[in-house]
């Protein structure tokens, strides 16, 4: 309970976008990069000089806001087309960075779907047959990040400080267990609720962070899940005003909900934070107690491995 409330209600930030370093030469992915958090991430990225690549689904909605933020700051991220809930879509956009990129310092999976805001496709199944939140919120990301992490270890072997960084969106909102059984279209995952879905997928998130952080910590990959908190949006509006109040009370503007995921993926305390869990605005919180099972990690990552095998031959 103390830390749902100090993540809907946090204290106020000690640490702002004007505190980030120099980020010349530094080259960084924000997924879902073309609105709410992800747009104000490669915002506050390229004012202090990153190489950012802006990856999304929707090609003329990152296009426009690739002209607002060149418009705003001077500097111009590069759209890199993702469709994370399709493991072609992944893999090809992994290939196209790569073909142009020889490391990558930070990585930020920020994209995903919510279940409030998905509604009716909160039960459509992928094209390779996922439940469309699985999919999206954790199969995508987790291959994403496999195939990036040749660049995201070069990054850490040539930077100043011997790091490279990951940063896995997840949400307050986590299920208590993952249901194997339920993350395709299945009896089991039929009997599931949307929210249940969507709190499965989050829950994975910190998992497959913290095993990443085992795997990985010894080779400078510092990985680290976060809640970015409750953020407003556009969908708001559409439901009744006494929820419309409510929601305002503990809704924050998507700037705020940067800063916890910028305060990890740039700031020099950052670079100590591997495997930790993130809560708003840029504090270490209270990991979920199934993220320190790491028999649970090895079997949600030997799981995601099977999943790609046949892609990835």
């Amino acid at each position: 309970m103390g830390q749902l409330w100090s993540s809907t209600f946090p204290p106020s930030p000690k640490w702002s976008v004007k505190d980030i370093p120099d980020l010349s030469g530094k080259v960084m992915i924000v997924t879902g990069g073309n609105s709410g958090i992800g747009k104000e991430i490669i915002r506050a990225l390229l004012t202090h000089d990153a190489k950012v690549y802006l990856a999304a689904r929707n090609a003329e909605s990152a296009k426009a806001t690739i002209v607002e933020l060149k418009n705003d700051t001077g500097k111009e991220p590069i759209f890199l087309s993702l469709d994370l809930s399709s493991l072609k879509s992944v893999k090809m956009a992994a290939e196209e960075f790569m073909s142009k990129e020889r490391k990558l310092d930070t990585l930020f999976n920020n994209g995903g779907v919510m279940f409030l805001t998905s509604a009716p496709q909160a039960d459509a199944i992928s094209e390779d047959g996922y439940d469309i939140q699985w999919a999206t919120n954790a199969l995508g990301p987790w291959y994403f990040t496999h195939l990036l992490t040749p660049a995201l270890i070069i990054a850490a072997e040539t930077s100043q400080d011997t790091k490279a960084r990951i940063l896995f969106t997840s949400s307050i909102v986590q299920g208590k267990d993952l249901n194997w059984d339920a993350m395709k279209d299945t009896p089991a995952r039929r009997k599931m609720s949307a929210d249940a879905r969507y709190g499965q997928s989050k829950l994975a998130n910190t998992v497959m962070s913290r095993e990443m952080a085992r795997r990985y910590g010894d080779k400078g990959i510092v990985s680290m899940s976060l809640n970015p908190g409750g953020i407003k949006t556009g969908l708001q509006r559409h439901m009744p005003a006494p929820f419309r109040f409510l929601l305002n009370l503990i809704m924050y503007p998507a700037s705020m909900g940067a800063l916890t995921p910028l305060w990890g993926g740039t700031s020099p305390e950052g670079a100590d934070l591997n495997g930790k869990f993130l809560v708003p605005w840029g504090r270490v919180g209270i990991m979920h107690p199934a993220a320190e099972n790491s028999e649970l990690g090895r079997k949600l990552w030997t799981y995601l491995e099977e999943q790609v095998k046949e892609i990835m031959d």
